[in-house]
């Protein structure tokens, strides 16, 4: 009788990384990681209907573009400041359109309302969605819109076999804080 060979560790890791980029390539490569997503199509408030759009990063157009980069540049440009980061406007600019991010877009009657840049990536040796922003608009805030989104990038994370979503929050951002971590 023959023995089965057993799998080194460094085998079993190949392994897994080899199934865990199967993953995150299967992800990038959709044309649209939303569109299965009915429920999240639109978002109604009592003032508001708002279409959510998924597309990525590089396929965005100039007038969404601009606007990203002001709303970033308007909500965390001063907590980029008193980071340790500093803020580098080329650089951000950069983050926002490398090659396998992905925008959330948020908007009502040809106005930008919302967005989340996310990405499928690997995280500590996990496949996660990991959300780089989530920004909106002041007009917007506490009428149910991030949670919404956070809802939409978290069945897209389900959707595609991603183990959680991960995300960063400045510490001196206390509303952001509490927003997530009401989200649990």
């Amino acid at each position: 009788m023959q023995k089965k060979a057993r799998k080194t560790r460094r085998q079993l890791l190949a392994s897994k990384a080899a199934v865990q980029q199967q993953l995150i390539n299967k992800a990038n490569a959709l044309t649209n990681p939303l569109e299965t997503l009915d429920k999240f199509h639109e978002y109604i408030t009592t003032d508001y209907t708002i279409k959510l759009s998924c597309i990525r990063a590089k396929d965005a157009q100039p007038e969404c573009l601009s606007w990203i980069f002001d709303i970033m540049e308007r909500n965390m440009k001063d907590m980029y400041e008193q980071s340790t980061w500093g803020w580098d406007a080329a650089e951000k600019q950069a983050e926002l359109t490398e090659e396998m991010a992905w925008y959330l877009i948020a908007s009502c009657n040809d106005k930008f309302l919302g967005f989340s840049h996310f990405r499928f990536d690997i995280d500590n040796g996990d496949v996660v969605l990991y959300c780089y922003e989530l920004q909106l608009e002041s007009e917007i805030r506490r009428k149910g819109l991030g949670r919404f989104m956070m809802s939409a990038l978290e069945s897209m994370a389900y959707q595609n076999q991603m183990l959680k979503i991960v995300l960063t929050v400045f510490k001196r951002n206390l509303s952001a804080i509490q927003f997530f971590y009401t989200l649990g």
